[in-house]
């Protein structure tokens, strides 16, 4: 059953320097990126209307937060040691942008997501958006207005990864283990990605093995990427770990939410463990299966077969299950993962398992 404990490693973020100079030095704060993820959504909250996304800057250790035309948020934000940055776009208006993409724009090929660093959407087409699909996009990215949103091309296409992970197989698919959990009644599972499980009812560690566990919850496509699967034998060995290869794990502690410049490190069984950082939050993807919603978006590489594995950081967080992307680990590309945080609250089930 270690075969299939999960595996992960995380880092911490480098993230663009763009904006924390605006702020007052004697301030800020430096803090950990685990104790940033914990001060946004207070923040957020406190800001309301005001507040315009935030992330990580890794080489100063601070928090940045954007603030939408509003002197008393400034000096909120400031009072927490976190850095203000005075930005032209509000959460909600970035929001109110998004919904326009998702009446107007949705097609295969297409994803979006917001990036508080640069105070936009950042919508990318893979290589499939031509002729009339891509004039579509960019007359709907223009009706935004200026500075609201930006397209970028892939050169890849967007599809869910699955094919092979570390390892679990079901239907003729394959896999990898996301994180072992706890359900609420205190059955040992493991979350993995929502195609996979709606793919399969069975899932077994070895190609052509016997069931080691059974779907108990599967969400693909809608609102995320997220799949239940409880352990067959109710005694299964189901450690909260992760196996970083060469004989190496990880334990896993605690769930924490994304940040935009957290440095971040894939486990998955088929390109083994990869880094990069977090790019976007409340990601849309639109694969050819369905839309998608509610992903963080990375420049982390996966291929097929990495579909489920985990995302953490490096000190035991767990903070996503891979969903799919563009790329691949010679060229690189986008990837999207589908949050812990709002799987386990989906699920009713807990981080963790078994020593």
């Amino acid at each position: 059953m270690g075969m299939v404990a999960t595996a992960v490693l995380l880092q911490q973020a480098n993230a663009s320097q763009s904006g924390t100079e605006n702020a007052s030095g004697a301030a800020a704060k430096r803090i950990s990126a685990a104790s940033a993820t914990k001060l946004v959504e207070p923040l957020a909250s406190e800001l309301g209307d005001a507040y315009g996304g935030a992330f990580y800057d890794e080489d100063k250790q601070q928090l940045v937060v954007n603030v939408a035309g509003d002197a008393d948020a400034v000096n909120e934000v400031n009072r927490t040691g976190a850095v203000a940055r005075s930005v032209d776009n509000s959460n909600g208006e970035l929001g109110s942008a998004t919904k326009t993409l998702a009446s107007r724009a949705t097609m295969a090929g297409t994803a979006w997501a917001t990036d508080p660093r640069t105070n936009q959407i950042v919508v990318t087409a893979d290589r499939t958006v031509t002729g009339e699909r891509w004039d579509k996009l960019e007359t709907t990215v223009e009706s935004l207005g200026t500075g609201m949103a930006r397209i970028q091309k892939s050169a890849g296409e967007f599809k869910p990864f699955a094919a092979g992970g570390d390892a679990i197989f079901g239907g003729g698919s394959r896999c990898s283990l996301g994180f072992n959990v706890t359900t609420d009644d205190g059955s040992p599972g493991f979350l993995t990605a929502g195609h996979c499980g709606v793919a399969a009812e069975s899932w077994s560690d070895a190609q052509d093995g016997a069931a080691i566990g059974t779907v108990q919850a599967a969400t693909f496509p809608g609102d995320g990427d997220f799949a239940l699967v409880t352990y067959d034998d109710p005694a299964a060995d189901a450690p909260s770990v992760v196996n970083t290869g060469d004989g190496q794990t990880t334990e896993i502690t605690q769930v924490a939410e994304a940040a935009v410049g957290l440095e971040v490190s894939r486990m998955g069984s088929t390109t083994g463990l990869q880094t990069g950082a977090v790019t976007g939050l409340n990601a849309t993807v639109n694969y050819p299966e369905g839309t998608v919603s509610g992903l963080i978006q990375t420049d982390v590489c996966a291929e097929p077969g990495d579909s489920g594995g985990s995302l953490f950081t490096t000190d035991g967080s767990a903070i996503g299950l891979t969903s799919g992307g563009s790329g691949d680990c010679t060229a690189g590309g986008e990837t999207f993962f589908q949050p812990v945080t709002t799987a386990l609250a989906a699920v009713g089930a807990e981080i963790g398992g078994g020593a």
